[in-house]
């Protein structure tokens, strides 16, 4: 009888904490603004950007990530080539704000977020993505430790000069910012 009355009493912790166990797992979480800088050089063999499409192309990658659109400033750096035409070390300049995890103690005014899954895609061919792969692996190296991720898988298989055979992927959730349309179908708490 004892072992009975332990389990219908788990039972009802579990159900009346399940409300908190969904708003978790939806990573519901208090987060702060926090400017960030870079310099990004590309140096690939495969693959070759001018100047001005490396600048779009990271600006895009930057906004998947959950950078601030208002605050985001891409700018060339170090081209020496003509405007559109490929150069041989192409480079951008990166302010932005990004979202981070509120601590404890912040003393700056948190805003509500979440994980958001993300399949960074740098274009919508498999053709054309194919020869991404370095720029892929250098965004996991030096542009994500930026962000607040969890969860990265990337698949690639990188071979200087040869476009791969598969696409490369990179998965991840980054903290975003909470938006209506998510709050309207995430879980909610007990009220």
């Amino acid at each position: 009888m004892t072992r009975a009355k332990i389990l219908v009493s788990t039972a009802v912790a579990c159900l009346l904490s399940a409300p908190l166990w969904a708003a978790e797992s939806v990573g519901q979480t208090p987060a702060v603004w926090a400017d960030k800088e870079l310099s990004f050089v590309y140096q690939g063999f495969t693959t070759r950007y001018s100047c001005d499409g490396l600048r779009d192309k990271m600006r895009d990658v930057l906004l998947d990530l959950g950078a601030d659109k208002k605050s985001l400033k891409v700018t060339q750096l170090g081209c020496t080539s003509d405007a559109g035409r490929p150069d041989p070390f192409p480079g951008v300049k990166v302010k932005m704000r990004v979202l981070q995890p509120a601590s404890a103690s912040a003393a700056q005014e948190t805003v509500p977020a979440h994980w958001k899954p993300v399949d960074l895609k740098l274009r919508n061919s498999l053709v054309t993505d194919s020869g991404e792969c370095e720029l892929v692996e250098q965004i996991r190296q030096r542009v994500l430790p930026l962000f607040a991720v969890r969860n990265v898988v990337e698949q690639s298989n990188c071979i200087p000069h040869q476009a791969t055979a598969t696409r490369p992927t990179l998965k991840l959730e980054v903290l975003a910012l909470e938006d209506a349309q998510h709050q309207a179908t995430a879980p909610q708490a007990s009220r």
